[in-house]
């Protein structure tokens, strides 16, 4: 039986670079990751494999780069003057975040830098890799009418900072 769209899916999952074999994270052992389906709430390519699945029913996914975090662009490489970055210590690697010209968040990661030049790069760390889950469904489940209106999943163990345990979100 293959899992609806709108429904909470609860998952437990590792996830691996697939060619390094490298794992890049996991929640086994923790907090379960929970998404509404159909909402593009994780990557498409493991999102319609699940789908697929049943609960209690785990499976090794590979997601090629196109269905995960998209192929690595050369364009999103930038350099730009070094004073655009005046204090911040800079370091090959080191993600920092910023704002687009529409006022979205961006995330950067600094390839390289000098005395004039800093060059960013503007691709998501994992764009271009193709990623191999071990995902396990551990719960599906309809959304409740204020997910729905929401679209985001509402964990009944977590109180809503109010401090009266009222339930309220």
């Amino acid at each position: 039986m293959a899992i609806d769209e709108n429904k909470v899916v609860s998952i437990e999952y590792e996830v691996r670079d697939a060619e390094t074999k490298e794992v890049i994270d996991s929640n086994v052992g923790q907090k379960p990751l929970s998404f509404i389906t159909g909402k593009g709430q994780i990557i498409s390519g493991l999102e319609n494999k699940i789908k697929e699945m049943n609960e209690n029913e785990s499976a090794d996914v590979l997601v090629k780069a196109a269905e995960a975090y998209g192929e690595k662009d050369e364009n999103a490489v930038q350099t730009l003057p070094k004073e655009q970055f005046a204090g911040i210590d800079l370091q090959e690697g080191m993600t920092l975040y910023g704002q687009s010209e529409d006022g979205q968040t961006v995330q950067v990661t600094v390839k390289s830098f000098d005395e004039n030049e800093v060059t960013i790069d503007f691709n998501h760390p994992l764009a271009g890799k193709d990623l191999m889950f071990s995902v396990k469904i551990l719960e599906v489940r309809d959304v409740t009418p204020e997910e729905a209106m929401t679209g985001q999943v509402i964990d009944p163990n977590e109180s809503c900072g109010c401090g009266t345990g009222c339930g309220c979100h």
